[in-house]
């Protein structure tokens, strides 16, 4: 006689959920920031359940995850979209960058150690690696993880999920008023930053991500557009 399967306990369970919903959520998330889901496009519950093999309602709890923090728009008896920022929304997203990087910057450099350095320098490795291999997708991706990841290591908690949410907003609005393959963040740019951070150089550290940020916001057109998508193909790629 076969022994019976051990049932798993209530912890268990809820771990091996919550698990999933987190691989579902980067998925989306990834998609997002690498141009494969633009902005507008429809996130059917029904259709993402069916590509991700689970129910509609861990669909929800993933959109509703993505929309309490601004990357997707739930609209009543329409349901789950891609943000899709307007233009004084782009102008308000840059505002806000431009008061809150500095200050990231400036803490990084008190909180400075080799480990932080280090940490900058292999994602501007996996920056320039993209960039040999012309993979358009990952260098929009990594572009805005490194502005993630400045306020990551600046160890604020608060400021990270800050900047996270802002950096998706920008990679949506580069998508909208610009080709999705703009030069959203120029490497030099970002070499230049790590060296000023790396040197403890605050004034020029703040002053190189100023302009960065003015590079950015200078090259948008306020040229929106919309495409249709096919989600299976994304996510079944």
């Amino acid at each position: 006689m076969l022994n019976p399967r051990p049932r798993k306990s209530p912890v268990s369970s809820r771990l091996e959920r919550e698990n999933v919903q987190d691989e579902i959520y980067e998925k989306i998330f990834v998609a997002i920031l690498e141009h494969r889901l633009p902005p507008g496009t429809k996130l059917a519950e029904e259709r993402l359940a069916e590509i991700f093999g689970v129910s509609r309602a861990r669909i929800r709890e993933v959109l509703a995850r993505l929309a309490h923090e601004q990357t997707v728009e739930l609209v009543p008896q329409r349901g789950a979209f891609v943000a899709k920022p307007t233009i004084q929304q782009a102008m308000d997203v840059f505002e806000a960058r431009r008061l809150i990087e500095p200050a990231v910057v400036r803490r990084l450099v008190e909180n400075l150690s080799p480990e932080r350095v280090a940490r900058l320098r292999q994602h501007q490795a996996l920056e320039q690696d993209a960039r040999r291999r012309g993979d358009k997708r990952s260098i929009v991706r990594l572009s805005g993880e490194f502005h993630a990841l400045i306020a990551e290591l600046a160890g604020n908690s608060a400021l990270a999920r800050q900047m996270r949410e802002l950096t998706t907003l920008t990679c949506l609005i580069i998508f909208l008023y610009d080709a999705p393959t703009a030069s959203t963040c120029l490497a030099d740019e970002h070499s230049e930053m790590v060296e000023a951070i790396a040197h403890r150089d605050v004034a020029r550290a703040e002053a190189l991500m100023l302009e960065h940020l003015d590079h950015i916001e200078s090259s948008l057109r306020l040229e929106p557009g919309t495409e249709e998508v096919d989600l299976e193909s994304i996510f079944k790629a």
